[in-house]
């Protein structure tokens, strides 16, 4: 069964559902999204290489995980499962009780809201309101390589300056959300 994707208005208000592999094309209609940036203990990022099969922006880095919540998913619960389908990092959101054997606790949290619209170089365009979403976990990702190629944990101070030196080589809404991550209030953990 194709993943649908939530297709929105510019009030973010539901226009209805759509497949994932049929809507995006050189005229994407708006949709929701998500962003996830997933931090270890060392305050490192972990970034991810997209898998040259992607149909957007293939082989290019990015934050630790995008996709989209289904109907009735929050963008939360739609970080945790991708984090679980692309990086293998089973997530329980922290809670006083411990988790269970093979289960990572966390922290996620909604931190800004995003709204873009970029096309790759093949002319497909991604067109998405996107929250930022920041996590915490020391999990070892095992990747699933029909969706991501390469990973590394990268101190955030060097993840600023190779974005500068290299845009090119990281996708376009991962430069614009590190700009606003950079200027909220989440490093001063």
């Amino acid at each position: 069964m194709p993943e649908p994707v939530v297709l929105v208005d510019e009030q973010n208000i539901i226009l209805g559902t759509a497949p994932k592999d049929e809507v995006h094309t050189a005229d994407t209609p708006l949709h929701r999204g998500f962003s996830l940036f997933l931090f270890n203990s060392k305050k490192e990022l972990l970034v991810t290489r997209r898998a040259e099969t992607k149909k957007t922006f293939p082989g290019v880095w990015t934050n630790t995980v995008c996709g989209h919540p289904g109907p009735g998913e929050s963008v939360i619960d739609a970080a945790k499962r991708r984090l679980k389908e692309e990086l293998g990092i089973e997530l329980v959101l922290k809670r006083s009780h411990l988790a269970r054997q093979g289960e990572t606790l966390i922290q996620i949290q909604e931190v800004a809201p995003y709204r873009y619209r970029f096309a790759d170089g093949n002319g497909i365009v991604e067109n998405e309101i996107c929250p930022i979403l920041v996590g915490y976990c020391d999990a070892i990702p095992h990747q699933n390589a029909r969706e991501v190629a390469d990973w590394k944990w990268v101190k955030w101070e060097e993840f600023l300056e190779e974005i500068k030196r290299n845009p090119t080589n990281y996708s376009p809404w991962c430069i614009e959300e590190v700009r606003i991550l950079n200027d909220t209030h989440v490093f001063a953990r």
